[in-house]
């Protein structure tokens, strides 16, 4: 088959964590690999960063955007529904909706791509006799837990996150009950049963493909295809396609914030971002906001109202300081700081910030895309994990790739304070010398993202085995 010709579908369930990715890959396919590319949004109230992404004047030329509006599952869930649930429940009910957008297409796509929660639209993958993939927008070692929790879920007994030892996976880093995935930290939920249901259904796909590379988790990928007791559960081929990562553009005219960048000494300046969907209490960010002001340190903050407020984007407006300090951030700490650094309210251009030869360290909530963005520009991190998979990226991040610092304290589990804040962060801007191999280290993974990416390359190779697989399977339908 000629792959000119060759139509991909890629679906993206709801979030910025998700589409961010899956635009990528389906940018990808279609510059480096000349494939046609449809990209199926399911959409829900969409954040300022995601109409930006589709806007037509930014999203990517080369890919047909198909918005598809998810179903209302309000009589389906209440408060306390989990957000994996939640997103289960959404693709299965939104499923006619993206059926009939497939139905709908002139030239109806060859093969299907789908993201994580995708594994609900099999059967219209099987019903239209198309090959598909499944995109695990993290890591290999995520892949391993996720696929391999089914045995553990018949092996251990109790909570997960009460255990004694390392939860084991055959071939693969031990798992420490602490940095568990959020669906695994009751195994009563709902969401823990869709999770463990997620990851049977990863094998009923012609494979999957992960947004890591070789060289970055040889050990886990290895396992993933080697392992014979691993291999039970990953029935089909694992495809290290990453690390994709959103590349920094042009601007024609810069921004406030870059321009204040630009005064600032080379690597002087502490980024400090918790992903799109990153809050935290009230007290959190008040400690984490005296920890740096009293550190002393250049920052660039974005700063989201705490868990307990409502509040909306036009937050800065309404506080109740003299100088509009919100009321959750101590009191005139907008004045105290104004030269010190800069505190950004919901969203900034987060590539842009991360290129930028003054900003020396990322503070992140370690969601893997931000990992990623944050590695491709050779920005070493403080890991500050939150939620979702982010307690196993930091614990990657810091022991496994020598490319993060973390606190003492588990953010997730306790108020880190003010003073291990300040010394946190004063410690890793100051004294670089210290934490010199950080800075090294994190060098030397961009270099090799870069080469998997590169033609011919890991990660460039592992897509083409991903296209030959499909043509491989058109062939044997015709």
């Amino acid at each position: 088959m000629d792959t000119e010709k060759l139509h991909v579908a890629i679906v993206a369930s709801p979030g910025l964590g998700h589409l961010t990715p899956v635009l990528l890959l389906g940018n990808r396919l279609a510059t480096h690999h000349n494939i046609h590319v449809t990209v199926i949004v399911v959409t829900t109230q969409l954040s300022p960063a995601e109409s930006k992404i589709l806007h037509p004047s930014t999203a990517p030329k080369l890919l047909n955007i198909v918005q598809v509006p998810h179903v209302d599952i309000s009589g389906l869930i209440d408060a306390n529904t989990k957000v994996v649930t939640q997103l289960s429940i959404m693709m299965r009910e939104t499923r006619p909706r993206i059926r009939s957008a497939i139905s709908a297409m002139n030239h109806r796509p060859d093969a299907l791509i789908v993201d994580l929660f995708g594994s609900e639209l099999f059967p219209i993958a099987e019903e239209f006799c198309m090959p598909r993939y499944i995109f695990v927008t993290s890591t290999a070692w995520f892949v391993a837990l996720t696929t391999y929790c089914q045995v553990l879920d018949k092996e251990i007994q109790g909570e997960y996150v009460d255990q004694k030892e390392p939860l084991k996976i055959p071939g693969c880093r031990p798992v420490h009950p602490k940095d568990v995935v959020d669906p695994m930290l009751d195994r009563s939920d709902q969401q823990y049963r869709e999770y463990i249901r997620h990851g049977v259904e990863y094998s009923m796909f012609d494979g999957i493909l992960m947004n890591t590379w070789e060289d970055l988790e040889p050990t886990t990928i290895q396992a993933l295809r080697n392992d014979e007791i691993l291999q039970t559960v990953v029935k089909v081929p694992v495809y290290p396609i990453g690390p994709l990562s959103t590349p920094v553009k042009p601007v024609s005219q810069k921004s406030e914030l870059i321009e204040w960048l630009d005064t600032q000494p080379s690597d002087s300046v502490m980024y400090v971002s918790f992903g799109s969907g990153g809050t935290m209490a009230a007290e959190q960010v008040n400690e984490l906001a005296w920890g740096l002001e009293l550190s002393q340190q250049r920052f660039i903050w974005v700063v989201r109202p705490p868990m307990e407020s409502h509040a909306d984007g036009t937050f800065f407006t309404a506080g109740n300081g003299p100088d509009g300090t919100p009321a959750y951030l101590p009191e005139r700490f907008l004045t105290r700081t104004h030269k010190l650094g800069k505190v950004v309210p919901l969203w900034v251009p987060q590539m842009e910030i991360l290129n930028h030869p003054s900003v020396g360290v990322f503070l992140s909530h370690c969601g893997w895309n931000s990992a990623l963005e944050s590695i491709s520009n050779g920005v070493p991190m403080v890991a500050w994990p939150l939620y979702a998979e982010q307690r196993l990226n930091a614990t990657l991040l810091t022991e496994d790739l020598g490319v993060a610092w973390r606190p003492t304290v588990l953010p997730a589990k306790k108020v880190v304070e003010r003073e291990e804040i300040e010394k946190m962060v004063r410690n890793v801007m100051q004294y670089r010398e210290e934490g010199k191999g950080r800075w090294e280290r994190v060098k030397e993974v961009k270099c090799s993202g870069d080469r998997a990416l590169s033609k011919g390359g890991s990660s460039y190779n592992s897509l083409c085995e991903v296209i030959k697989d499909c043509e491989r399977r058109l062939k044997k339908l015709i």
